[in-house]
């Protein structure tokens, strides 16, 4: 019980130096309580609500360390600093509602948990019903989710330089994702059984969970598309969406950590679509450097950073391959793979869209 206390206390400390380090240049100090300190508090709440969500299906601390980063620091919840800071406190608290559901009611009162997690989707409608009583609009509400953005999935900087709205995660972060759909939504036997498999509380807790998850996650992102009503400005479903990835990129974390001999063929499908997704960002890249006087430039050399990122993925992913594929478990070599590249990632990434926005 000490040490989970402790861990939460340390995951705690390191979210709150970052989000110190982000947006310090930008705010006149945090010496007195202000508006501004609501951006730092806003964050470390919401990696603070999906590490301890994401503790019910991930075994590592690490790996859900990395969930609540992902979902405090990715481009979406960043993107929120340009409206008001209690959006930002909304998109925090969405975590810490979830979390009566999921390590809620046991035995026969079992079945509460259906109604106890559509607490998120009902705080959102009376958040917005209370603001709109007072006059406050913190998002507009014209603002949704468009097709054409869903290309910030792949340059989610190049996204942040054209100020479209914000989606999806980083690049390398993409791997684990892949890993974590495919243990979500692949049954238990088509993974082999190879490491994966042994770790049985992740398999079991997604299996149990699947249909929910998938549930939520398609009913957030149809509400994001949509028209606004009830004065709600629909980009904020996608919040949810974004909860349910972000502790999909923990668990596909522990699944390319933990794959045995029989998963390969998983981790080799994950490095060959981040070296699909590469290619495709060098291709645009070049399509940009051909801009007639060089006005797409920019915009180039950023898909360029992206495509780097994406190989150095690859190159991360690949080994993890060559590892399992050689019947080898050295944890602490994929653990530092795996850590190293995915937290430089998202150090250069949330850096430069907080410059960007702000």
């Amino acid at each position: 019980m000490t040490k989970k206390y402790t861990m939460f206390a340390l995951a705690a400390v390191v979210y709150a130096a970052f989000a110190v380090y982000l947006y310090r240049p930008y705010f006149n100090g945090f010496g007195s309580l202000c508006l501004q300190d609501l951006f730092v508090a806003n964050i470390c709440l919401a990696c603070l609500g999906t590490y301890v969500l994401s503790r019910r299906w991930v075994a590592g601390f690490t790996e859900s360390f990395f969930a609540g980063a992902i979902y405090g620091f990715g481009p979406f919840a960043l993107g929120l600093t340009k409206f008001h800071p209690t959006a930002g406190f909304l998109f925090a608290a969405i975590p810490w509602l979830f979390c009566p559901a999921v390590f809620g009611p046991q035995g026969k009162f079992k079945p509460l948990r259906i109604p106890l997690s559509l607490l998120p989707f009902l705080a959102i409608v009376l958040f917005f019903q209370v603001s709109a009583r007072f006059g406050l609009y913190p998002i507009p509400i014209n603002l949704k989710l468009h097709g054409a953005e869903l290309a910030g999935l792949l340059a989610p900087l190049v996204a942040a330089k054209r100020n479209m709205t914000l989606v999806g995660f980083y690049h390398i972060p993409l791997a684990s994702l892949i890993m974590g759909l495919s243990m979500l939504l692949v049954p238990l036997e088509g993974l082999g059984k190879g490491g994966i498999l042994q770790r049985g509380r992740i398999l079991k807790g997604l299996a149990v969970r699947r249909f929910g998850i998938v549930a939520i996650f398609t009913v957030a992102t149809i509400l994001a598309f949509c028209e606004s009503f009830f004065d709600i400005s629909p980009i904020i479903w996608l919040a949810v969406s974004v909860l349910c990835c972000s502790i999909l990129i923990g668990a596909g974390m522990q699944g390319l950590i933990s794959a045995g001999p029989a998963d390969r063929r998983w981790v080799l499908l994950t490095a060959i679509l981040l070296g699909v997704l590469a290619i495709v960002t060098l291709l645009f890249a070049t399509k940009y450097f051909q801009t007639a006087a060089g006005l797409g430039a920019g915009y180039a050399r950023l898909l360029t950073e992206a495509a780097k990122m994406y190989i150095l993925g690859t190159l991360a992913i690949g080994m993890l391959f060559v590892i399992a594929r050689a019947k080898l478990r050295i944890h602490p070599v994929r653990q530092i793979l795996l850590y190293a590249t995915m937290a430089l990632d998202i150090f250069i990434g949330a850096r430069f869209i907080v410059d960007t926005i702000l």
